[in-house]
């Protein structure tokens, strides 16, 4: 088990800097984006803007473009956040350092720094909460 979390781990890290080389994103270090993650490669790759240390769940999607309102903008993620399984991050948004987005959330507005975010659209439910390698310590 501990050799596969390793290799997960490698696997995750060289992906971010593929997506850093290859599209121009601005990734943090130690960040753990997942290969099935929809980030938004075609139109706007260098709006997306992710923080240290923070992991992007399966099929999580962050968006800089929206065809129908004609905007191409910058999204900003901060540090140390959890962007949970098929959430949606709309173009624009910035989500502060320590945050988690709960799985299956539509992000439409700027996110406060320590606290946590779920539902459609997305709410915060609990501040002051502190995330540290993708686990929660205080909430």
């Amino acid at each position: 088990m501990l050799i596969i979390r390793k290799c997960w781990k490698y696997l995750s890290l060289m992906y971010s800097k593929w997506l850093k080389w290859r599209y121009g994103m601005h990734i943090g270090k130690n960040c753990w984006i997942a290969r099935s993650a929809h980030l938004d490669k075609s139109v706007n790759p260098k709006g997306i803007f992710i923080g240290d240390n923070t992991w992007v769940l399966r099929e999580a999607m962050i968006l800089a473009h929206d065809h129908c309102r004609r905007l191409i903008t910058e999204t900003h993620i901060g540090d140390n956040c959890i962007i949970g399984v098929r959430s949606i991050i709309i173009p624009g948004v910035k989500i502060g350092n320590q945050c988690v987005i709960g799985a299956g959330s539509v992000v439409t507005k700027d996110v406060p720094s320590n606290s946590l975010v779920v539902g459609n659209p997305a709410k915060v439910v609990k501040n002051n909460i502190i995330v540290s390698n993708g686990k929660i310590l205080k909430s």
